[in-house]
């Protein structure tokens, strides 16, 4: 679910990106850069805006009680066996949330993700 969200806002926050800085693409394409490259150029920040999750993994425990912790505690684990549990969750969402923003960016980039105008 979270790395289905941050695909969403980085192809959401990319495309927002090109339609307000289409001169800038322009620019960059009668420099010479391809029109991949001159995409990217100007998409390219949006991939970082696109995870939040990484600003929250700092705080996970702190603040809040995980879901996987609570449901170990919950069905007789022990509290080692829980943060080690939420521990794999945090390290699997990280690189699943930017292998799909980095795909998503690439997309567009490439022009095969666009929006429907109507």
């Amino acid at each position: 679910g979270n790395t289905m969200t941050a695909v969403a806002v980085a192809a959401r926050l990319a495309l927002d990106t090109l339609k307000l800085r289409a001169g800038e693409v322009e620019a960059a394409l009668s420099l010479g850069l391809s029109e991949r490259d001159s995409r990217m150029e100007i998409i390219g920040e949006s991939a970082t805006n696109a995870l939040p999750n990484l600003d929250s993994t700092r705080t996970v425990g702190l603040v809040t009680l995980p879901g996987a912790f609570v449901g170990v505690l919950l069905s007789t684990g022990s509290a080692t066996q829980a943060g080690a549990v939420q521990i794999l969750v945090l390290i699997a969402l990280l690189p699943s949330q930017t292998c799909g923003v980095a795909a998503t960016i690439e997309l567009v980039a490439r022009g095969m993700i666009t929006r429907v105008t109507w």
